[in-house]
């Protein structure tokens, strides 16, 4: 009988650090939801709950196929553990659970394989893992810092302490500093430091150093019997799960939101459709060939802004024979002209988008599972249920981008239409053509 395994990702919505920091995007997709799909990725997951007192979190993590516990605000202030979150949703569950991972979506680059190595590993026995990194740097610690407030006198490194050299001693003789009364005047006078992870008056080599792992932040499981009764993650044998040094970064600050952002086009797996995954693109209008601000005279004549680039994109796709559409509720005369301008058809004025797209689909004796449909807003959400490939543009709603299978990362009506057609095409925009030159076997 296959062993239950759930996942649970605490997310409430207070941060002090970085406001609404677990739906702060990076790399286009919300942190909350980063962590989801790292879980439902993982073979070895049953199930998958985000825990949270947030309505906003929530709805995106049901958006991207996750189950939601209702945190009460006893378990969601800033002095509240991990672990109450997840006994908290462990007492929530229906049906009895064999092992429950806890996973950290301020861990953004946090992976399937993360999540499938902790658990494999309490599956085969251990009691309880976590992943780590390999270390091999020196640490440090700075005496006379605030957690040395509390020392007693005669403990710190000013005049009347017993100094920062080697071995606490002062660099004069017998621990003296060089200068009057030995208070130390020399270049060592500022050295505060003590070696936590090594004698500091030896520098081994990496090599002849025992292997320091760093704990990640990212995933950890727990066999569920034990820990209930330990009521803490690290307990009986606790297993190191090793993962990529490149991906470990825990998002405390703004500081931190920033670095994952500009990491993540170098770590994150592309998830772009190819030309050949698709057989028709399916486009709405305002906020996705539009940036969604509309232009009002006196008479009440409306005005919208388009890219030139998305016009270009669109063409190339057009030449390339891919099938197109503008679909949109919007009844505004301009989204038929911008269809005529690029030689599209158009749907406009409907009431059900999803409606109106399934019709189109078989008439078209299109599968809709083939369709890339790219939209901004919630009311394109029932559409992204119909097709293979939901596409969010880089500025759109939170549930939207969650339930979204790629984002862009160039906002609607700035070129994110050019970009998805480079993704088909190729940079270049080069489209496809049918060879005239005979070929032989």
């Amino acid at each position: 009988m296959e062993r239950s395994v759930l996942a649970v990702i605490p997310a409430r919505g207070g941060s002090k650090g970085v406001p609404g920091k677990n739906l702060a995007p990076v790399g286009g997709v919300p942190l909350v939801v980063r962590a989801v799909r790292a879980c439902l990725a993982a073979r070895h997951v049953t199930e998958v709950v985000v825990s949270t007192d947030d309505e906003e979190i929530a709805g995106v993590a049901l958006a991207a196929g996750a189950e939601v516990v209702v945190r009460p605000t006893e378990l969601s202030g800033d002095t509240a553990s991990s672990e109450a979150a997840v006994l908290h949703a462990l007492d929530a569950q229906a049906a009895p659970v064999d092992v429950v991972l806890l996973v950290q979506c301020t861990s953004p680059f946090v992976t399937a394989a993360d999540v499938d190595g902790v658990a494999a590993a309490v599956l085969a026995g251990a009691d309880s893992a976590v992943t780590v990194a390999p270390f091999h740097g020196f640490v440090w610690r700075e005496e006379g810092g605030p957690e040395d407030a509390e020392r007693p006198s005669g403990s710190g490194s000013g005049p009347g302490g017993t100094g920062s050299g080697p071995e606490d001693a002062g660099s004069g003789p017998e621990g003296a500093g060089s200068g009057p009364e030995g208070t130390g005047s020399g270049p060592e006078e500022a050295a505060t430091g003590t070696g936590v992870n090594h004698d500091k008056a030896h520098r081994p080599r990496r090599q002849d150093r025992p292997q320091d792992f760093l704990e990640t932040g990212a995933a950890y499981a727990m066999d569920v019997a034990g820990f209930r009764t330990h009521r803490h993650r690290f307990f009986g044998r606790t297993e190191l799960v090793r993962t990529d040094a490149a991906r470990v970064l825990e998002i405390d600050d703004p500081h931190d939101l920033a670095r994952a952002r500009a990491l993540a086009p170098l770590l994150d797996a592309p998830r772009h459709p190819a030309l050949g995954d698709i057989d028709a693109l399916v486009m709405d209008f305002d906020g996705t060939q539009t940036d969604d601000r509309v232009w009002i005279d006196a008479d009440g004549h409306e005005v919208v802004s388009v890219h030139r680039g998305d016009g270009l994109g669109i063409a190339a796709l057009r030449a390339g024979g891919l099938p197109l559409l503008t679909l949109s509720t919007e009844v505004n005369p301009v989204v038929a002209a911008r269809a005529r301008k690029l030689r599209i058809p158009v749907l406009h004025g409907v009431e059900r988008k999803d409606v109106a797209l399934k019709e189109w689909c078989a008439e078209q004796e299109i599968d809709p599972s083939r369709v890339l449909y790219v939209g901004n807003d919630v009311n394109d959400l029932p559409c992204f249920s119909l097709v293979g490939w939901p596409v969010a543009v880089a500025d759109a709603h939170d549930h939207v981008r969650a339930a979204a299978r790629a984002v862009t990362t160039t906002p609607g009506g700035r070129g994110a239409l050019r970009e998805i057609a480079a993704w088909l095409l190729g940079p270049s925009l080069s489209t496809p053509r049918k060879s005239t030159t005979p070929t032989t076997p």
